[in-house]
């Protein structure tokens, strides 16, 4: 069975910069859209002693992990719940602050999920979110396409870059009821592993990946498998496996 992917350990350089924008009050009231296995939330709770840290996630399978690891660090003022951030009944006004760790590219109508957002957040609101820029900054993304379909074909997937466009982002925030609109280059390595082994098989456990493979005849895969060994292979340093990415770090406030 295929492991799931740690983004946790992919972006740690990138957690430190939110974490640092976000600057969690001891009684904010925390929203962290698109949670995963909830470290985002469990900083929030920490920091928010006198609040709370609530996580919105899609998968069960990591909010099962992001619950575990709560019980296991005895926090109390957290909770997650299984949901699409788009169109979930928050409670109004219930929120101080609201974070993303790239878990806002994905939605299907990213101007209803905002404008969903905007509601759950109060008046003067802090919106703090890290979203991709363009793939062609994307060292894991080049990776992926050259060992599977070449590096001048088409782009293999469009939807983590869906707020690439600083010009997108301010409209929809806009739209939503933000203001205050801030947008950051951020430049940070991400980590794949110890090895290029390591990195490979981290990397068949994105769907995209296994999407790829699910085309191609045994032998067709198998040295598509050893093209991204190799490519791994080329950003190998002392620490492991780093693939240089760009990101926006977006700040904005609830009107």
């Amino acid at each position: 069975m295929t492991r799931p992917f740690d983004y946790d350990a992919e972006v740690p350089r990138y957690h430190v910069r939110l974490v640092a924008a976000a600057a969690v009050r001891v009684d904010d009231h925390v929203l962290d859209i698109g949670c995963g296995t909830g470290l985002t939330t469990r900083d929030a709770a920490k920091a928010a002693r006198s609040g709370s840290a609530v996580g919105v996630d899609i998968n069960a399978t990591s909010l099962e992990t992001a619950r575990r690891l709560s019980a296991e660090e005895g926090l109390r003022n957290i909770h997650f719940e299984q949901a699409d951030a788009q169109g979930h009944a928050f409670p109004a006004a219930g929120f101080s602050l609201a974070v993303s760790r790239f878990g806002t590219m994905f939605f299907a109508d990213p101007e209803a999920a905002f404008t969903n957002i905007g509601r759950a957040l109060r008046p003067g609101a802090r919106f703090v979110q890290l979203v991709w820029q363009e793939r062609k900054y994307q060292e894991w993304d080049a990776v992926i396409r050259q060992a599977f379909v070449g590096g001048d074909a088409a782009p293999l997937t469009g939807e983590a870059f869906s707020l690439a466009d600083p010009a997108t982002v301010e409209r929809l925030l806009t739209a939503a009821g933000f203001t205050n609109l801030e947008i950051t280059d951020i430049r940070e390595p991400v980590y794949y592993g110890p090895d290029a082994e390591a990195a490979r098989d981290a990397a068949l456990s994105l769907q995209l990946t296994q999407n790829l493979l699910a085309e191609l005849d045994p032998t067709e895969a198998e040295q598509a498998l050893e093209r991204l060994r190799a490519g791994y292979e080329t950003h190998r340093t002392a620490t492991g496996i780093w693939l240089d990415t760009r990101a926006w770090l977006i700040t904005a406030v609830r009107r």
